[in-house]
């Protein structure tokens, strides 16, 4: 199992130069080999090597190991528009969208982030620093803070390269940890999960976690980030920057903390977890305008990632399952009908009666289509 870690980096000014300097080297010798690669139509990374590896190495003076990650960073990013292409994510063929994708080549910030393998990095555990290749020569001891448990992850189940990442004023080394897997637990029933917007997510047994204050911080945020481009001075642009990813670090704490909770019950009961796969659902819903934005930043999908991991590290199971007609069936009887569905919050069975909170009654389905999905997929 594939986990990241984030430490940031305690630089000294001088330090902190010769970072800089080596990432804004090592990006601008990648815009140049990537458009190298476009104009040759040269992507496969032995090939670019052939072209390109001696003229980084002379013009932008970078050493051996940060040649060849430079050429790898353009063929993975090629790599990665190609199969965006494929998927249609660009557009369809012959549209503007596609045709602007692959009319330039790719362009990388200054401060775009840089992987560094064990020959350019290696860290001292016990001392909390790290050596790292700049072009300005090997610079030692940098100092770097991390939580307890970030640094037995990293002594225990480092592997492989770390990326250097430079963000609003502070210095990141996102290391890369190989844990081993954890067998996972024969489920004893499921425990479904029920994601939304008015409530995040519900489970089968009733527990709600609401989205009202996440709600609130968004819409907060949208008004204020309106305010602030309408009067569009200095000072509002300043203040515009200062506050950009505050909403996406709380977003993403409210998820963690969700998932957390949902993990702990269902390793605590002996379930696994059933969750709606809700691939493509912005491409398929048509909303007005105004609810397009609630839509838009739903981060249904980082939850669901969130859930997934802190499964796996636990032996829990997840499955995904088909989301049609959750809401509107009967989780007592199976009928399903819009009707039965009045409002938001309210469901009614017109058949049998039953009656629940809406979305307790989706997660409930959700648990019983997770079940079969189970039997079915173990059942040789």
């Amino acid at each position: 199992m594939k986990l990241v870690v984030r430490v940031k980096l305690l630089p000294t000014p001088e330090q902190a130069a010769a970072l800089e300097a080596t990432l804004r080297a090592v990006n601008d010798a990648a815009t140049w080999v990537s458009t190298l690669a476009h104009n040759q139509r040269v992507f496969r990374n032995y090939d670019l090597r052939r072209h390109a590896y001696g003229q980084i190495k002379d013009n932008y003076g970078l050493a051996a190991q940060a040649a060849q990650h430079v050429i790898k960073k353009v063929t993975d990013a090629y790599a990665t528009l190609h199969a965006n292409l494929r998927n249609g994510q660009a557009g369809k063929p012959g549209s503007a969208r596609r045709e602007r994708a692959l009319a330039k080549p790719i362009v990388f910030r200054p401060g775009a982030a840089q992987p560094f393998d064990d020959r350019c990095l290696s860290w001292q555990m016990d001392a909390r620093t790290v050596s790292i290749w700049t072009t300005w020569g090997r610079m030692k001891s940098v100092a770097f803070t991390a939580s307890a448990d970030q640094l037995t992850t990293l002594a225990a189940y480092r592997k492989g390269e770390s990326d250097l990442v430079y963000r609003d004023g502070m210095w990141f080394l996102i290391a890369t940890c190989d844990l081993l897997d954890v067998p996972v637990i024969d489920p004893d029933g499921f425990l479904g999960v029920d994601l939304g917007i008015a409530n995040i997510a519900i489970t089968g047994d009733g527990v709600r976690h609401s989205g009202k204050a996440l709600n609130a911080v968004r819409h907060r945020h949208r008004e204020l980030r309106r305010r602030l481009q309408r009067k569009n001075t200095k000072s509002a642009k300043r203040l515009l920057k200062k506050r950009r990813r505050k909403e996406a670090r709380f977003a993403a704490d409210t998820n963690h903390t969700i998932a957390k909770r949902i993990v702990t019950e269902a390793t605590r009961t002996g379930q696994g977890i059933a969750l709606e796969d809700l691939q493509g659902i912005r491409d398929r819903v048509r909303l007005r305008k105004p609810q397009r934005v609630t839509l838009h930043s739903w981060s249904f999908h980082q939850l669901g990632r969130f859930i997934a991991y802190k499964a796996a590290r636990a032996g829990v199971a997840v499955v995904y399952v088909d989301p049609a007609y959750t809401s509107q069936g009967c989780s007592a009887c199976g009928h399903v009908d819009k009707k039965n569905r009045p409002d938001q919050e309210t469901f009614l069975c017109t058949s049998c009666g039953f009656a629940e909170h809406a979305d307790v009654n989706a997660a409930r389905n959700i648990a019983a289509r997770g079940v079969t999905s189970w039997a079915v997929s173990h059942a040789a």
